[in-house]
Parts: C-alpha cells; sequence; structure tokens
C-alpha cells in the first residue's frame, strides 16, 4: 500500500466481516442459475455411454414426440459452431473441439446432444427416451499401463520446455554420499464445489446475455462472442457469485455454447445445469501423476544433484492437451547446481484435465517433500533444518534476488506454534494413549502471478464511493479484501465502500485464478482510488473557497471523510463538501494496471510451512490429523479474516487430498465409479481439526502498488507431504501413493 496515501487510521491488514455476508447467509445473493427469466425452456444434456468410438445411429423420434419438448440438438442437425478461441489464445474455452461437430466419442460422459423442455422434469424424461447405437473400441484408461506411449508435451510444461537441464546431473550424483530414490503418485482429484456447472443463456435479436458459473467472464464474452459470430460488444457476462470453483470454472467447458445454441434455435431463454455426475464427466479434473525424484546430497545434507520426471495423464489429441505442471515449484524450492527436469503425458480416454487448486504444485511439492522427509531420515537430520542447510537465498532458476523471501520466519514461527521441539525424530516412538503420533511439516509456494486489469472508482456528492471492475466473487471475499484498499486511500470507513464486480459491463478484469485476483484487480483499484483522491483534492486546491486551496498534495492527509492538512489539522473539507460547493454529482477516474513480465529484476514467490500431527490406530490403520499449524510469508495481507479463511479451506483441502480424494474409473468402460459426493469422499467437519494459519509480517516494496502476492493456491501445497511425513513418523511406514487410506498401513 502506497504510504504516502494511506490513511491514518489504516483498516488494511485488520479482521474484517464479509461485506456481502448478510447477502449470502439470507438467500439474496443470486448465483448463476437463480436469475428468472420469462418464457425459460431447460435443456438436459445427453451424455455418451462409451468411451472410445463413434455414434453409428442416433434416434430422437420418441424424444421428440414427447410432451413439453421444444428441440433435440446433435451432431446431426445442430448448426455449426465457429472455432471457439482456447484459453491458451486468449479465449476461455477449455477444449480444442466444438460440441456436436461430428460423431466420434472420446470419452464416456460426452455430450453428443441436448434437449430443450418447458420443464426440466419433461427434459430429462425427454433425454433418456434418446436412443444411441455406437460403434464401440476398448479405452484407453489406465496410465501405469500406458507409460510406454507417453509423449512429449506439445507445448510448454508451466512456462518452461518439458525437458530442463541445469549444471551437471551425472556429476552431482557421482559427488553424492546420500541418495533418495523413489516414485510417487497421485491419482485424479475431481474439484467438487458446492455449486455445479450452470449457464442461462438469452438472446434479444443478436445481442446475448449469458449468467454463466465462471470464473473468466471476459475470456467467456470473447469465446462466445467467436463462436456465434457477433461482436463481443454484443455479448454480456454476469456472474455476481460462485459457490466454489477451484479452477474448474477457470476455463469454458462446452455446457456453455451448448446453452448458448439451445436457446437461440428455441428463440427464448434456455437454462443449463450440470448433474453432480456430470460435474465428473464435463468439466476437467487434477490429472493422475507418476513421479520419479531423485535426491542426492554430501553427508552435510546439502544437495549435489536433483532429478525430477514422471509422466501425468490427458485426452485425446482431439479435444486438446493439458499438462499437470508437477515440476513447476522444483528448479525454484532449493539451492541445488545440478537439476533435470522431465515431463511426459499419456493420451487416455478420459476428458481433459484443466487446473485444479495451485496446479503442478500442490502435485509436484507432494513428491518433492516427501522425498526430502526420507532425505532427512537417512541423514539423521531434523527436517527444518536440512531445509535451512539447502535454502536458496536468492532464486537458482533464474538467478535473481527475491522480492521478499520469509520462509525462514515461516520455520520459526510455524515451529513455535505447533511445539515442534517435543518432536521425538525417531519413527513409531510417540502416543497418545494406544494411538501412534506423527509429526510431519513440508514447504509451501506459490509464484506471484499479474494480469492486466481496470477499475473505476467514484465518489458520489454524498461521501458514498462506488469502485467497479468486472472481476469475480466465488466465495472468497473479493470484494472484502478489496474494500480495505479504497478505504485507506480514501481514510473513509468500509460502511462508506460499495465494490461493484461480476459483469462484462464492468471495466475489463482477469480470470479469477493462480491467486492473482487482489495482486491484479487490486493493483487497479488502489490506482484508480488514488486517482479519485487527487482528482477531488486538485479540484480543492485550485477553488479559493477550500481550506485546502494551494496546499501542496504531500501535505494533505486522509481521514475519517476528510482531508486534512497535516500542519494545521484545523484545515481540512469533506469529500461531500468540494463536491457540493462545485455542483458535482459525482467525480470519477479510472486506472488501467499493466504489469510488464519480460522486465524482471525480482522473482516474486509466496512461500510457507505446514506442520501436520496425525493419530493413527495401530490395529485399524486409521489416520486422524489431531493438529495442523500453517505459517505464511504472503506479502500485504488485505483482509486478515478473509485471508485465514483462504489459508483454512486450502488446508482442508490438502487433507482431502491426502487421506481420501481419489476419482475411479472402470478401466473396460471408462466410466467413473465414483461419480457423486457420496462416495468421492471429500473432508467434512468431523475430519478437520482446529486448524491455525499464521502470517509473516512481510513488505515487498517490488511485486506491485500494494504489496499483494495472492493466497488462494499456496494453502494447499505442501499439506499432503505433511502429512504424509507425519504419518511415517507415526508408523514406521512410508506410504507414496496418494491417497494415504487405511489398507495401505495394514
Amino acid at each position: 500500500m502506497n504510504q504516502a496515501n494511506r490513511s491514518i487510521n489504516a483498516v488494511t491488514g485488520k479482521p474484517m466481516d464479509r461485506v456481502d455476508g448478510r447477502q449470502k447467509v439470507t438467500g439474496m445473493a443470486q448465483y448463476s442459475a437463480e436469475y428468472p427469466q420469462q418464457n425459460l425452456a431447460y435443456a438436459v444434456l445427453i451424455d455418451s455411454k462409451i468411451a472410445r468410438g463413434s455414434i453409428k445411429t442416433i434416434d430422437t423420434s420418441a424424444a421428440e414426440k414427447a410432451p413439453g419438448v421444444l428441440a433435440i440438438l446433435t451432431h446431426a442437425n445442430a448448426p455449426k459452431l465457429k472455432a471457439l478461441p482456447t484459453f491458451t489464445a486468449g479465449g476461455s474455452a477449455a477444449e480444442n473441439r466444438t460440441p456436436l461437430s461430428d460423431n466420434n466419442i472420446y470419452h464416456a460422459g460426452q455430450y453428443i446432444g441436448v434437449v430443450v423442455a418447458d420443464t426440466f422434469e419433461r427434459a430429462t424424461h425427454a433425454a433418456e427416451l434418446v436412443r444411441v447405437e455406437y460403434a464401440q473400441q476398448p479405452p484407453l484408461i489406465e496410465m501405469e499401463r500406458l507409460r510406454n506411449q507417453a509423449v512429449i508435451p506439445k507445448g510448454k510444461v508451466g512456462q518452461k520446455p518439458a525437458d530442463t537441464l541445469r549444471g551437471n546431473l551425472e556429476q552431482g550424483l557421482a559427488q553424492a554420499q546420500v541418495r533418495v530414490d523413489e516414485t510417487y503418485t497421485t491419482p485424479t482429484e475431481h474439484h467438487n464445489p458446492m455449486e455445479p456447472h450452470a449457464t442461462t443463456a438469452v438472446w434479444e435479436g443478436d445481442r446475448l446475455t449469458v449468467y454463466d458459473a465462471t470464473q473468466n467472464n471476459f475470456g467467456t464474452r470473447k469465446t462466445l462472442a467467436a463462436a456465434f459470430g457477433i461482436p463481443e460488444a454484443n455479448v454480456r457476462v454476469i456472474c455476481k457469485f460462485i459457490g466454489g470453483a477451484f479452477g474448474c470454472k477457470g476455463t469454458m467447458w462446452s455446457h456453455v455454447p451448448l446453452a448458448v445454441l439451445a436457446a437461440r434455435y428455441v428463440r427464448r431463454p434456455v437454462k443449463l445445469v450440470l448433474t453432480r455426475p456430470e460435474m465428473f464427466t464435463g468439466t476437467g479434473y487434477r490429472a493422475q501423476t507418476e513421479q520419479q525424484v531423485i535426491l542426492a546430497a554430501a553427508l552435510d545434507g546439502k544437495l549435489t544433484a536433483l532429478a525430477h520426471t514422471g509422466i501425468s495423464d490427458t485426452c485425446e489429441e482431439a479435444i486438446g492437451e493439458f499438462v499437470e505442471p508437477f515440476t513447476r515449484a522444483t528448479p525454484m524450492m532449493y539451492a541445488c547446481p545440478n537439476m533435470r527436469l522431465s515431463q511426459r503425458v499419456v493420451r487416455l480416454n478420459k476428458g481433459q484435465p484443466t487446473f485444479m487448486r495451485a496446479p503442478g504444485e500442490a502435485s509436484g511439492v507432494y513428491a518433492l517433500e516427501s522425498a526430502f522427509d526420507e532425505l532427512a531420515y537417512q541423514l539423521k537430520l531434523d527436517p527444518i533444518e536440512l531445509r535451512l542447510r539447502n535454502h536458496a537465498d536468492t532464486d537458482p532458476d533464474t538467478n535473481l534476488p527475491w522480492s521478499s523471501k520469509s520462509l525462514k520466519e515461516c520455520y520459526q514461527l510455524g515451529a513455535e506454534k505447533f511445539g515442534w521441539s517435543r518432536r521425538n525424530p525417531e519413527p513409531r516412538s510417540m502416543r497418545d494413549g494406544r494411538y501412534l503420533v506423527g509429526m510431519g511439516m513440508a514447504n509451501a509456494t506459490y509464484p506471484v502471478i499479474h494480469f492486466p486489469a481496470s477499475a473505476v472508482a467514484k465518489i458520489m456528492q454524498d461521501g458514498r464511493v462506488v469502485v467497479q471492475s468486472g472481476t469475480h466473487e466465488m466465495g472468497t471475499g473479493t470484494a472484502t479484501a478489496l474494500a480495505p484498499i479504497i478505504a485507506d486511500a480514501l481514510g473513509i470507513t468500509i460502511g462508506r465502500v460499495r465494490f461493484e464486480l461480476g459483469d462484462t459491463e464492468l471495466p475489463r478484469a482477469p480470470v479469477s485464478g493462480g491467486s492473482a485476483t487482489i495482486s491484479s484487480v487490486g493493483t487497479a483499484v488502489a490506482g484508480a482510488t488514488q486517482a479519485i483522491r487527487a482528482k477531488v483534492l486538485e479540484i480543492a486546491r485550485q477553488d479559493s473557497r477550500s481550506p485546502l486551496y494551494n496546499i501542496p498534495d504531500t501535505e494533505v492527509v486522509a481521514e475519517n471523510g476528510q482531508l486534512f492538512v497535516k500542519s494545521d489539522r484545523a484545515k481540512s473539507e469533506t469529500y461531500e463538501s468540494i463536491l457540493k460547493r462545485n455542483n458535482l454529482k459525482v467525480v470519477e477516474a479510472s486506472f488501467d494496471a499493466k504489469f510488464d513480465s519480460k522486465d524482471k529484476k525480482h522473482s516474486m514467490h509466496s512461500f510457507g510451512a505446514h506442520f501436520a500431527q496425525v493419530l493413527v490406530d495401530p490395529d485399524l490403520g486409521q489416520i486422524r490429523v489431531s493438529r495442523f499449524v500453517g505459517a505464511f510469508g504472503a506479502g500485504q495481507i488485505m483482509n486478515l479474516k478473509t485471508a485465514r479463511s483462504q489459508m483454512i479451506g486450502g488446508i482442508t483441502m490438502g487433507i482431502g487430498m491426502a487421506l481420501m480424494e481419489e476419482t475411479i474409473t472402470d478401466s473396460r468402460s471408462g466410466h467413473i465409479v465414483n461419480p457423486n459426493l457420496g462416495e468421492y469422499h471429500v473432508p467434512v467437519n468431523a475430519d478437520i481439526p482446529a486448524i491455525e494459519a499464521y502470517f509473516v509480517e512481510e513488505n515487498d516494496p517490488y511485486i506491485n502498488s500494494i504489496g499483494a502476492k495472492g493466497v488462494g493456491e499456496i494453502g494447499i501445497v505442501g499439506v499432503a507431504a505433511a502429512i504424509a511425513n507425519a504419518v511415517y513418523h507415526a508408523t514406521g511406514k512410508r506410504i507414496r501413493d496418494l491417497p494415504i487410506t487405511l489398507d495401505k498401513l495394514i
């Protein structure tokens, strides 16, 4: 936060309740499936029952005769869409293939048609009447059996080539006196937000309004405009609230253009809401990985070589390619002169993977930090001490200094709060009654990401302030986190601030992903707010009737809704009086935040340390996380309450990753066998202890004008490793395949 323009009574960083909390708990907050429309029709998707092959015939005759049916669209009769700009091309389409473009089947659950009827029940019934004859082929499902068919990814892995070499790996291996060489696996995982994907499409002539559950309003607008051949200005995307996303709503899946196509076809508004099973087949997932980690070190623990290689699954080439970048964090985590990174993908008859909270880091840091724990035991070193001996004082990947790095402070704070000093390092040495007690820790990291963003700020004649940006509220408290920036810059209370978002008619904002919303949109909001303050002050400075007449900007400070002269606090004026005297109903200013990623002088990352305690039943193998502490250095925290909530959420998701989450696919049919919240296990209240999340104070002058790094992703990174390491400490059994279920311990 720019200290010169900051309020004396700053609220940035303090814990505050959500500004939209009342809307949410009273049901006033409208989600994408809740916008009423006149003459609304309902769409239900027809899903493929096979995973590989083609459609021979599709008989819709019985369905067309069913009551209330307005249309049935398939590849045989649907108007063809133009190419959809993908996410990497500046649009938001997740897949290269346009829906209903041909009769080929690439995975089970692929959408092969859409039924539109006057009620949801009638559309559902009609969809069940559609008869499809397939030409079926055996699906390719099991990555482990097809690893010899792994191929080099077509694009980059994160920001790097698929193969990266630093130094001389063979020389580093030869110098080593201790080595860890193990393979770690992570399964397919699904996002499972509470709110399913939902789209309501409304055409008025050649103008389109879409209410969509999306993390990417403007990308969705661009993609739909291209798909339907209309100007972007003719498309409006509205998404005021999202009921959870975790990445699956960051790109646009094929149900969205299908809903829009159906609405145009039947000439009335159409609503399409995915079922929970369709959330497993049509909206992406975290890819399965198999990772080999080699750590080579001298007897003092210093690394001489590191290799991180492996495979992940992806979809058929006709759909696209998504590479889970599990090696992304490895080259910058530790000081190591010799390193090799390599990734390959195996193409399967599954839907396309996608971003899932901390994509790459969550999976990759699990393997890396588990291996580091194994090395610590070999060397008989405390796991924190081993990490300190390999601490990277500058970024070893880019040779740039860190903009800020508080990892050592995170170790100290986290260990103190957790009570790490009470840990007996010998495995299976600690008990609580009959339960085995284990303590484990792991690093966390996530890069600082910026996207261009814009905002508009307005001061009204009554002193209220409205700031607008077309960003998203997906449960994280975006407006709540941005409000302190506005309040501090203007010296007003939070209650005088209204932040408007969720609409492409507002200033452009980027995808809400990569922990980039606050750093990107927040920078734009700060710029717009400071511009509006300067604009109002300039009006006063040029007004001989104002006590601020001819007072330099640097001599004015904002507090309690007034602008004061520092040296003479009797000279002050409210925003209201300045506007009223000059007959101004509103004063407005805008700001475009732009970030030059090519001209970097510093490496920008958040860091943290996780500490987990588990209780393990020695007879049954049941695992309970009994305590968890996380300490983080994440730049300027805007609202301590929502930031801490973000960390608790990420850690909770990491506990699920470590102990229970796994999507299981039948290798014979290609069907997911647990596509529901009854059999796909996620943590519930009884699974989660009281989680403690702490922040190290960190002032970073290089990353952006507000000093914010972002907190959405880092909370999950390293959690699974900390728990796996705690399980080993408790039991003496090293489980390298997630999730760690009781059958793997007994």
